[in-house]
């Protein structure tokens, strides 16, 4: 990663470039002001000793999502352009007859099924990536962040306190809009190689991102006690009771009209809730193991060989919690305590 600073980057710093700004969260994992919530229900996957952090079931989803509503679309512009090519030609052919050959022709179906066959590849090599590669693991008791990039590699080790972590906000540009793009970001450095290894998790908006990271910075400082569990409302993006949940949602918000046009119509289009089944089926098949020495590392420790936090850490944890007392948010706290140093020069100057 290419770092202006002429260091590792620390929490707190921004960094803006290409119409990209990050917000670093970590090292020194603070606290973040906002309440942890994980859509990837993080409490099932966690227990006193480790917490497993992977792609969640809403990613599959939505993959699935698009994969249908494409073919779907291209086979709904492919049935009136046919029909309006045969209805030029009515005077030549007949019009219902020169429609259903034209639609119904080796080429237009070699054509969408090469599309939905390109697509299924995609999608099934996202699978297998994650059949393939084990979860990054989060250990509270050794404080420790374990890491394997493929199946068989050799595990990458971090302090958890040396863990980089950070938000961006972005735009996608597609053809048909500029859109904003928010990603969490999580890096771990070899410390052998130097080299950074990041796991980048999209975003709905920034304030799930940073949640999203102030979960799991909860789980590694309070315990499993700090996840939101299974009693609050909370449903798992990508779930047939998410789905439901938004179509209720968008009913209340939304004129009838727009309900049925802005919803239903492109939900239905989009495959409804198969997509849900498709993500579910993805998330249920057996996942890639760990190595023996991973699940080792992974085992309880006795109480008097869980390490505990820095004293920084600790120092600058109660300093940031003084200033959430005040009204300050994370970024009015950095920016003081960055510009002391140079007003402390200044001053004795």
């Amino acid at each position: 990663m290419e770092n202006r600073y002429d260091r590792l980057p620390r929490a707190g710093d921004i960094e803006r470039e290409s119409g990209t700004e990050t917000i670093y969260l970590s090292p020194k994992p603070v606290p973040t002001g906002v309440q942890p919530f994980s859509a990837r229900q993080l409490h099932r996957y966690a227990n006193d000793v480790i917490l497993d952090f992977a792609i969640s079931r809403g990613s599959f989803e939505f993959m699935a999502r698009a994969g249908i509503g494409a073919v779907m679309f291209l086979l709904i512009f492919l049935f009136f352009t046919t029909g309006f090519g045969s209805w030029i030609r009515r005077d030549i052919e007949p019009f219902w007859s020169s429609w259903l050959d034209f639609f119904t022709s080796i080429a237009v179906w070699g054509f969408v099924g090469a599309l939905a066959a390109l697509y299924l590849c995609v999608f099934f090599f996202a699978i297998r990536q994650v059949s393939s590669q084990p979860p990054i693991r989060f250990n509270r008791q050794r404080r420790e962040v374990v890491f394997v990039p493929k199946k068989c590699d050799t595990p990458l080790y971090a302090k958890w306190e040396d863990v980089i972590a950070c938000v961006s906000v972005g735009t996608l540009i597609t053809q048909y809009a500029a859109t904003p793009e928010y990603k969490l970001m999580i890096g771990l450095r070899d410390a052998n190689s130097g080299n950074l290894l990041w796991s980048v998790i999209p975003s709905g908006n920034l304030s799930l991102a940073i949640c999203e990271w102030e979960a799991i910075r909860a789980y590694m400082e309070d315990g499993i006690s700090a996840l939101p569990t299974d009693e609050s409302d909370e449903l798992e993006e990508g779930t047939v009771e998410f789905f439901h949940l938004c179509r209720r949602s968008y009913r209340a918000d939304h004129s009838f009209v727009r309900y049925v046009w802005g919803f239903l119509t492109i939900q239905f289009l989009s495959g409804w809730t198969l997509p849900c089944f498709i993500s579910g089926w993805v998330n249920n098949r057996t996942k890639a193991g760990f190595p023996k020495e991973v699940q080792k590392w992974s085992q309880s420790l006795p109480t008097e060989q869980h390490a505990m936090p820095s004293e920084e850490l600790l120092r600058e944890s109660t300093e940031i919690r003084k200033a959430f007392a005040k009204g300050q948010n994370m970024l009015d706290y950095f920016k003081v305590k960055f510009a002391k140093p140079t007003q402390e020069s200044d001053s004795a100057n």
